[in-house]
């Protein structure tokens, strides 16, 4: 009764999580209305919306300068939006900065209505303040400051030399002093001292300092928001740590190991036995697999991932969780959908003999015949210049020049630390290297496949000789099991073959079909398929449906099939 009491307690204080309040969003979206608003009123003629208090008051390049500005700061109230609805202390304090910069430029240029709007959405930041905590990166202060200070010495630069070549077309005799305030002003959008016999001079002038000005503070703006990517990744003794835990609890997870990747960080359970590993990707700190270490310690690692995340403004997601993960993560308020099944190849129960096996075994005895052999050896017990041929080879025989992979996959080879990798080493009949498996281990007694690469002019069967070959010698290395490729939405297609297979599962079919022409997704289903493996569900978890195309661009960043940010990038 008191272990079930302790149970219970546990599951009653863990941290979920939360969604955002309504009023964060409904306050987001004003801003973002306001500020459309007031781009828009910027561009309208001036009749329109001009109640003239300071219209003789103002020069002309002041009110050039003041719709410009006021354009500019409409656009960015709009890009402050998704900031605001994920909490970001930095943009309530540009939103409510940007603001009161409206009303002030708007007064300018005779905008009563934007005028009104800005000065409410002023007063409706600063009554909600108390809604956006999250944090920012420290780094992005720096690199705000210094964009700021080029663009501002840029235009303060080319304005003080425009004043300088036209040092004959001025009024009077000005001094250096007054052309340097002239520019220094004119960076704000204000005229200064210096006037000019011809207007276009002078014009010309407030047009280039405004632009840089402008330039200077949207620059900064901008990196300001820039999403936070955390702290720096464990070191060396995280790495340790991490290893500790993969050999004591590394059994329930094939992707286990991939949590050693370089580019993820960690978060642990306030007792060290369990941790969840991430990356942040645009704002979307992105978990892969199910948690690692003890699973009754599952829930704190999930609860503290996900107060960083509330910390940080991140949306929390995960990327091909398995069932037991899925469900912890579910506990933890995530939603969850299937995402594809991962072949998992049972060794005690494989054997080439039988007609589903048929196509496999003749791939296989076909290149036997041709001469083609594999070595299967554990990477510490390679020889150093063999390992260096292995690199090579797979570096040569990779699909373009960015390594792609993130949840299964773990973008390195050769490295000593990984000395318990099996690799599969394929050659020709003239001891030529055509093809290279990488397994990383899955526990005690597993593999999980981390590389596959094969020379496209070598035989058809290269990649069939390779798995099999690894299969038989498995039981040498005490392996009784092998998770294979996963296989995106491979219940569709299987579905889709089965008798009586509804309208719907045909389209979804048809669909997923024309997408393989980019993305493989059927074909690598089948490859998986030809060796009658165990299929286990792999699921996505997300906060909400509105999440989902944040979530889909981020994990194809990390996964390398979109272009990464500076900032992504580890």
């Amino acid at each position: 009764m008191l272990t079930e009491r302790a149970a219970e307690v546990r599951d009653e204080v863990q941290p979920r999580w939360e969604r955002p309040p309504s009023s964060r969003r409904v306050v987001a979206r004003l801003v973002q209305f306001v500020g459309a608003a007031s781009a828009v009123f910027s561009v309208l003629p001036p009749h329109h919306h001009r109640f003239g208090l300071l219209a003789d008051m103002v020069p002309t390049a002041g009110l050039l300068t003041a719709r410009v500005a006021s354009a500019v700061v409409g656009v960015l109230l709009v890009y402050l939006g998704a900031g605001l609805r994920r909490g970001k202390r930095r943009a309530w304090q540009l939103a409510l900065l940007l603001s009161l910069i409206g009303v002030a430029l708007h007064l300018v240029k005779g905008g009563l209505v934007p005028m009104v709007f800005a000065g409410a959405i002023v007063a409706l930041l600063v009554a909600k303040r108390d809604e956006f905590t999250a944090d920012g990166a420290p780094r992005h202060r720096l690199r705000a400051f210094r964009a700021c200070a080029t663009f501002l010495s840029a235009g303060f630069v080319l304005g003080f030399a425009e004043i300088a070549v036209r040092v004959n077309h001025l009024e009077g005799r000005p001094g250096v002093l007054s052309w340097a305030g002239h520019a220094a002003l004119g960076l704000i959008g204000v005229t200064g001292p210096v006037h000019f016999v011809s207007p276009i001079g002078g014009l010309t002038v407030s047009i280039t300092t405004g632009a840089f000005g402008l330039l200077a503070f949207g620059a900064g703006g901008l990196l300001l928001l820039r999403p936070s990517t955390g702290g720096r990744c464990d070191g060396a003794a995280g790495q340790a740590r991490l290893r500790e835990v993969l050999d004591k609890h590394g059994d329930g997870d094939s992707l286990g190991y991939f949590a050693l990747r370089s580019d993820k960080q960690l978060v642990w359970a306030p007792s060290g036995r369990a941790a969840v590993a991430y990356r942040v990707v645009n704002g979307v700190s992105l978990a892969s697999g199910d948690p690692l270490g003890l699973p009754s310690e599952w829930p704190r690692a999930i609860g503290q991932w996900l107060t960083d995340c509330a910390a940080h403004g991140w949306t929390p997601a995960v990327l091909a969780c398995g069932t037991q993960g899925g469900r912890a993560f579910q506990k933890a308020g995530l939603d969850c959908i299937e995402l594809g099944d991962e072949a998992i190849v049972d060794v005690a129960g494989f054997a080439l003999t039988g007609r589903p096996m048929r196509g496999v075994r003749q791939a296989v005895a076909r290149m036997r015949r041709a001469g083609y052999t594999c070595q299967v050896v554990r990477q510490r017990d390679l020889p150093a210049d063999t390992l260096a041929e292995a690199v090579a080879c797979a570096n040569a025989l990779r699909d373009g020049k960015v390594e792609r992979g993130f949840s299964m996959a773990l973008s390195r080879l050769g490295d000593p630390a990984d000395g318990d990798c099996l690799l599969v080493l394929c050659r020709d009949e003239e001891q030529a290297l055509r093809g290279v498996l990488h397994f990383v281990p899955w526990g005690r007694r597993g593999l999980s496949l981390d590389l596959m690469r094969g020379d496209r002019t070598a035989p058809n069967g290269l990649t069939e000789l390779m798995v099999v070959s690894a299969i038989e010698a498995a039981p040498g290395f005490g392996v009784d099991r092998i998770s294979l490729n996963f296989a995106v939405l491979r219940s569709v297609f299987a579905r889709a073959e089965e008798l009586g297979a509804g309208p719907v599962i045909r389209l979804w079919c048809r669909i997923l079909r024309a997408a393989s022409r980019l993305w493989q997704i059927e074909s690598l289903y089948r490859a998986n398929a030809k060796y009658q493996p165990d299929w286990q569900p792999r699921f996505l978890c997300f906060p909400s449906a509105r999440d989902l195309p944040r979530i889909a661009v981020a994990a194809l960043r990390a996964e390398a099939f979109l272009p990464a940010r500076a900032d992504d990038a580890r």
